[in-house]
């Protein structure tokens, strides 16, 4: 039968699933609380509402007839969303409330390493009470990570010895209205991540991908929901082994072990240490930006994935382009602290050349495309190495101006990567 899908989210990720949606035999639906144009270009019609409301989620995939459903962002998985699809007989590929705290609750999915025995789980502790851990970074020998227990769209996490200090670590938590806080050791190393489409058990990885979260060039700044990344050719990328690569999967794979009914994507962001691949966190869907590296290189089809795992059949091995991607977002100045919103974006899928244009956060008028106070867009350089690639993605953020916009030129360049690789090798004492 012919397959209607209701697609949940208006970013950058979003329009990425769009367009590989709309490249096969289904009839595309949206619905966001924004209006992202590239979506609007692909879908049969975008519905602005509330994404953390489930029974208007649930209302919308009735009305559109909706025999499936890809949930992008977190928070409405958080909110219960994939719950309220399943119920209605809409198949929805992205975990119910329960197991979404797998990235929802930080403190859940700590002790769910812990309590599973799943690898590459750091030592931490929970609190409720702000002066106790207070106290307990005092106490601690060495440096820790600040972690809110909830989402906070990848900007709440502070790492004592690296952004703040201890003492600006306990001022941050004394003023922070978080109910709990998680303090782990602090991960020293280079940070990857690994995708897994999952559903029956069936875990099926993706290239590996590295994200860059800090707002400036040279790794600077504050943390943002991502600046931009990169892939290889290979799975595995440049300063790894492929026994780090293996080692993530097998964690991934004990993972989804563990968490009974689990569907959807399972992200894995790791950190490459000098006593091996420790977990940062998972995330409950596919990154933004990492989305955006590995469905433009993805040959096997992506409703055939979907459909497989509503039927529960065995999910289809993967299968990639032998490419390599580098993403970088374009984000309003300012952005993430201070963001100025309304600078025109003058780029649009022609104007970007060989590169993949990938809408976020911006508002569409009569006469153009404005920034938000998120981020703005992103492009998507394609080609047989991470350097060509690159130079893809600069050719189009070259045709679209800064105006308004800043970007991290630095993101797959030559002298980046190979800060990571040799970061990498004095890790293991090379």
């Amino acid at each position: 039968m012919s397959e209607t899908v209701l697609l949940v989210g208006g970013g950058g990720r979003e329009h990425a699933l769009a367009r590989e949606l709309a490249d096969s035999a289904a009839e595309l639906y949206a619905c966001a609380g924004n209006r992202n144009p590239g979506i609007a270009r692909l879908a049969e019609r975008v519905e602005t509402l509330d994404t953390t409301n489930p029974p208007a989620v649930r209302s919308y995939a009735e009305e559109v007839g909706a025999t499936l459903a890809v949930i992008g962002p977190e928070a409405p998985l958080g909110a219960g969303v994939a719950d309220a699809l399943d119920e209605a007989g809409v198949y929805a590929f992205g975990p119910r409330q329960a197991e979404a705290r797998i990235e929802t609750d930080k403190g859940f999915q700590r002790r769910f390493m812990q309590q599973h025995s799943i690898p590459g789980c750091p030592d931490f502790e929970e609190f409720r009470d702000a002066e106790a851990a207070c106290e307990y970074i005092d106490a601690y020998d060495g440096d820790l990570a600040v972690k809110p227990a909830g989402l906070t769209g990848g900007k709440g996490v502070r790492v004592i010895g690296d952004q703040v200090t201890a003492d600006e670590a306990q001022a941050y938590i004394r003023d922070s209205d978080y109910d709990r806080i998680i303090l782990e050791e602090r991960l020293v190393g280079e940070e990857f991540t690994v995708q897994a489409f999952v559903a029956d058990g069936d875990v099926r990885v993706t290239p590996a991908v590295q994200d860059h979260k800090r707002a400036y060039e040279g790794d600077e700044g504050p943390n943002t929901g991502g600046m931009g990344s990169y892939s290889d050719a290979a799975l595995a990328l440049p300063f790894m082994r492929e026994s780090d690569y293996t080692d993530a999967v097998d964690i991934l794979q004990a993972t989804v072990d563990a968490l009974e009914g689990y569907k959807g994507i399972l992200y894995g962001q790791f950190m490459l240490t000098a006593e091996g691949v420790k977990v940062v966190e998972f995330n409950a869907r596919f990154g933004d930006p990492e989305a955006m590296n590995t469905l433009p290189v993805l040959t096997t089809d992506f409703l055939g994935v979907l459909v497989a795992a509503r039927e529960g059949e065995p999910l289809p091995q993967l299968r990639f382009e032998r490419q390599a991607t580098v993403c970088k977002y374009a984000v309003p100045d300012g952005y993430p602290t201070d963001p100025e919103s309304g600078a025109r974006v003058a780029i649009d899928e022609e104007s970007a050349g060989e590169a993949l244009l990938y809408y976020a956060s911006v508002d569409e008028r009569e006469d153009g495309v404005y920034t938000t106070t998120s981020r703005s867009f992103a492009v998507v350089g394609v080609g047989d190495s991470i350097s060509a690639a690159e130079s893809i993605a600069e050719d189009a953020l070259a045709a679209a101006g800064e105006e308004g916009l800043r970007i991290r030129h630095d993101i797959g360049t030559a002298d980046m990567v190979q800060r990571r690789v040799d970061h990498a090798g004095e890790l293991r004492g090379e």
